[in-house]
């Protein structure tokens, strides 16, 4: 975390709900050009950003390139701008939920998460979170805007089944921001 990252865990709720308000995104969804190529970039499983083969070692970078970021209907992920947009190859998801705190308990919780890019996600009705199994086990991803979706770390998901297991009575799951998440996988994604 660099020195101009509020730590998640002081923050209180009217400050997450601040600091979600006040980060404005490029209007990347209305930008159509042309189809440049490829950007010959890469963002690894873990969250890590590539190009041509080297991390891209400045996180102020990796966050510029995060808000032009687009996911097309075909599922494959672009940098776009108004002028351009280069293919870009995504691992897994583009972003990683690296930690989480959470307000309130069962349908009145409030669960809010830091990705990777230092941008803070609420889940809810908009930004749903959502299971699959994998050979290597559960992966759960959060929907972070526009058909992008953050995995959740190992650390968060673990967190997040404390609190399934804490409100067990039914379908284990997650409240958030008055919608449940069911901590059931969907069928069929096993790789």
């Amino acid at each position: 975390m660099n020195d101009t990252t509020p730590d998640l865990s002081s923050l209180s709720l009217a400050d997450i709900a601040r600091l979600a308000e006040e980060h404005k995104l490029p209007p990347v969804e209305r930008w159509n050009p042309d189809h440049c190529g490829d950007s010959e970039m890469r963002i690894a499983r873990d969250g890590s950003w590539f190009h041509q083969g080297s991390p891209i070692g400045r996180p102020a970078m990796v966050k510029l390139f995060s808000t032009i970021l687009r996911r097309e209907d075909d599922g494959s992920h672009v940098l776009v701008t108004p002028v351009e947009k280069l293919d870009i190859e995504v691992e897994d998801a583009p972003f990683v939920a690296v930690e989480m705190k959470a307000d309130g308990e069962g349908d009145a919780a409030r669960l809010h998460f830091r990705l990777n890019t230092d941008d803070i996600v609420t889940a809810g009705p908009d930004n749903a979170i959502r299971f699959e199994v994998h050979d290597d086990g559960p992966r759960p991803y959060l929907h972070v805007r526009r058909g992008l979706e953050a995995l959740i770390s190992r650390a968060v998901y673990y967190e997040l089944a404390e609190r399934a297991l804490a409100d067990a009575g039914g379908t284990p799951g997650i409240w958030s921001d008055g919608a449940f998440f069911p901590m059931e996988p969907a069928q069929g994604t096993s790789e």
